[in-house]
C-alpha cells in the first residue's frame, strides 16, 4: 500500500465516524458563510502566497505545536497571504476540522481545506465548515470523481485546486477545465521532493489557469524558481510553521520578481 492509499484509507475510516445525517449536513451549508471568491485573490499580484497552518508531516513528522492555529492565520492574512490553508487531516497531519474553524473565525482572506477529499460528503462538509476552495488531488481520483467533485464543489461555490505530479496527471487535469491547477513537487510513492517538476509542469499548463507551486518552500530562491517558471502562486506550509517570523518570511517570498 502506498502513502496515498494508507492515507486516503484512514480518511474515509474518519469521515465515517465524523459523519452527520444529510439534512443537517444541508442546514449548516444553508448557513455557512458565503464563499469567498479564491481566485480573485490570487490573481491580485505578481506572486500570491498560500499560507499554510501544518501541524505534521508523514515526511518530516511534528513540525510545530501550534498553539493557536488562529493566531498563526491572523499573522499570515495580516503578512500578506491572500489565501490560509489548513491542514484538517486527522493521523499523518494531525490537522482537524477545530483549526480550521479557528482560522476561520478570525480572517476574511479565503480559505482553502487541505485534505485528501475522496467522497462528495467531505465536499460538503468543506462547504458547512466555511471552506472556499478545496483540493482535489488527480493522483487520489478517477476521471469520473475528477469531474463531479470539481463540479459539485463549484455548484456550492467554492473554488478547486486541482493538484498534480506528472504529465499524465496533468492532462487529466485540463480536461476538466479547471481554473487552477497545482504543481505538488512531492513524489507521493517516494516523499521526495523535486523541484524539477515545476520547470518541467508549469510551462505546460494552458493560459489563463492559475498556475501553483507546492512543496519545497522554504527561500524566496525556491519561490522565484517556481516563479521563473510560470508560477502564480505558491504554496507554504513546513517552512512558515518552523520559521521563527513567519511574517518576515512570507514578505521575502512576495519580494519575488516577475517571470524572467
Amino acid at each position: 500500500m502506498s502513502v496515498l492509499d494508507s492515507i486516503i484509507e484512514g480518511v474515509k475510516e474518519d469521515e465515517a465516524r465524523r459523519r452527520i445525517d444529510k439534512a443537517r449536513l444541508r442546514e449548516l451549508i444553508e448557513r455557512a458563510p458565503k464563499a469567498r471568491d479564491a481566485i480573485a485573490a490570487l490573481s491580485g499580484q505578481s506572486l500570491s502566497v498560500i499560507a499554510e497552518v501544518k501541524r505534521s508531516s508523514p515526511s518530516k513528522g511534528d513540525l510545530s505545536n501550534i498553539p493557536s492555529p488562529s493566531n498563526l492565520a491572523k499573522t499570515y492574512a495580516e503578512s500578506g497571504a491572500s489565501v490560509v490553508s489548513v491542514l484538517t487531516e486527522e493521523r499523518r497531519f494531525k490537522g482537524s476540522l477545530a483549526d480550521f474553524q479557528a482560522a476561520r473565525e478570525v480572517i476574511e482572506i479565503p480559505m482553502l481545506r487541505k485534505d485528501f477529499i475522496v467522497s462528495e460528503y467531505l465536499i460538503e462538509e468543506s462547504r458547512a465548515f466555511g471552506a472556499d476552495l478545496i483540493l482535489l488531488i488527480v493522483a487520489a481520483l478517477d476521471n469520473h470523481q475528477l469531474r463531479d467533485f470539481s463540479d459539485l464543489a463549484t455548484g456550492l461555490g467554492m473554488s478547486v485546486l486541482v493538484e498534480v505530479h506528472d504529465e499524465a496527471e496533468l492532462e487529466r487535469a485540463v480536461s476538466i477545465n479547471p481554473r487552477v491547477i497545482g504543481v505538488n513537487a512531492r513524489n507521493l510513492k517516494t516523499l521526495e521532493v523535486d523541484q524539477g517538476a515545476f520547470r518541467k509542469l508549469l510551462p505546460l499548463i494552458p493560459n489563463g489557469v492559475l498556475r501553483v507551486a507546492e512543496s519545497g518552500m522554504s527561500s524566496k530562491a525556491d519561490a522565484q524558481f517556481a516563479r521563473n517558471y510560470g508560477a502564480d502562486a505558491i504554496l507554504v506550509g513546513e517552512a512558515l510553521v518552523k520559521a521563527s517570523n513567519p511574517a518576515e518570511l512570507i514578505k521575502d517570498f512576495l519580494s519575488c520578481e516577475s517571470m524572467k
